[in-house]
């Protein structure tokens, strides 16, 4: 028998399976739970959300263990399953940066709350297809070339001692060629047309600056997936652990999103969390021909790092609230 950490396990079913399962919980948050009404969405409901998707990434986790564990022994089942836990809190924890940008987005086009709700769903579907591809092509560039790890290390490596250098600067939408580029070829209506995307003005078809939050939705996921995607191939490159993480994380962020966006502020020092956690997992990829961590020991640092930065992060606010208060 392989080893643990090669055995590819999934079935076509259990491809299939886990597929209809994303589709029908998207279905029913699009259909039933939030109704094809307009609303805001509140803490309460996102809270909801949140937790319900942790709960069901832990419960797939946990049929994940008894499968692998009835089928392949207990040491495949816990390397596999450890595997799951780790890719999904690394891409949990750097697809968090994705919401300092949507507040971002949001904020520049004055998005009503009213109306982020359906455009990041459509945002995390557009998202689900790009990151799929990705996978697979990434896991044949793993499996035909091994030495792109050590690419993917370096990579890695480079963008988290960038995000440090740089965490503080904030980019000028303004000056996003991909907008740019949309503004001078579209026309696009001046208002809002509540949550469409296009409308009809005498004939001629508009795009709305929902279209425009849109694209700039799709493609910041694009640029946050070229960094997460190879982060957890430090871990696995197993495809079917590599998307059902991905996809777990994807599928919370939109409630993360809504539950955090008003204390986004509050997260300051997050961003420099996020960037050691790529340094770190970069500079793993790099040692695998000398050491090779554990996976507990991966697992273990990553969570320690984000719970630093976010306890850090609070306090720091919390003492400038109160500095503030004093001058005041």
């Amino acid at each position: 028998m392989n080893d643990a950490t090669s055995i590819s396990f999934a079935t076509g079913p259990m491809w299939a399976g886990f597929i209809i399962f994303v589709l029908a919980m998207l279905a029913l948050d699009l259909f039933v739970f939030g109704g094809r009404k307009i609303h805001r969405v509140h803490v309460k409901e996102a809270l909801a959300w949140v937790v319900a998707w942790v709960s069901l990434a832990l419960a797939f986790a946990g049929l994940l263990w008894w499968y692998l564990n009835d089928a392949y022994g207990a040491d495949v089942a816990r390397t596999k399953t450890l595997q799951f836990l780790a890719g999904y809190l690394i891409e949990q924890s750097l697809s968090v940066d994705n919401m300092f940008v949507f507040v971002m987005i949001f904020g520049f086009f004055a998005v009503p709350p009213e109306l982020q709700r359906r455009v990041l769903l459509y945002g995390v579907l557009g998202a689900i297809v790009m990151r799929a591809g990705m996978i697979l092509a990434g896991v044949w560039l793993v499996q035909e070339f091994e030495w792109i790890l050590y690419g993917f290390g370096a990579f890695l490596v480079v963008t988290g001692v960038k995000m440090l250098v740089f965490a503080e600067q904030q980019p000028d939408l303004d000056q996003n060629p991909l907008l740019r580029w949309l503004r001078g070829h579209l026309r696009i209506t001046p208002e809002f047309h509540g949550e469409a995307f296009f409308v009809r003005k005498n004939g001629l078809l508009w795009a709305t600056p929902m279209f425009l939050v849109l694209v700039l939705i799709e493609a910041s996921d694009l640029v946050f997936a070229v960094d997460s995607i190879p982060a957890i191939f430090a871990v696995t490159t197993d495809p079917f652990i590599v998307f059902t993480s991905n996809i777990f994380a994807i599928m919370g962020l939109r409630a993360l999103y809504f539950l955090l966006a008003d204390m986004a502020d509050r997260f300051h020092l997050l961003k420099y969390g996020l960037a050691i956690v790529l340094v770190f997992i970069g500079g793993k990829m790099l040692a695998l021909p000398w050491y090779h961590m554990p996976i507990q020991w991966s697992l273990s640092i990553v969570a320690a790092i984000i719970f630093i930065s976010v306890v850090a992060s609070l306090a720091l606010s919390k003492r400038q609230a109160v500095a503030a208060k004093e001058e005041a």
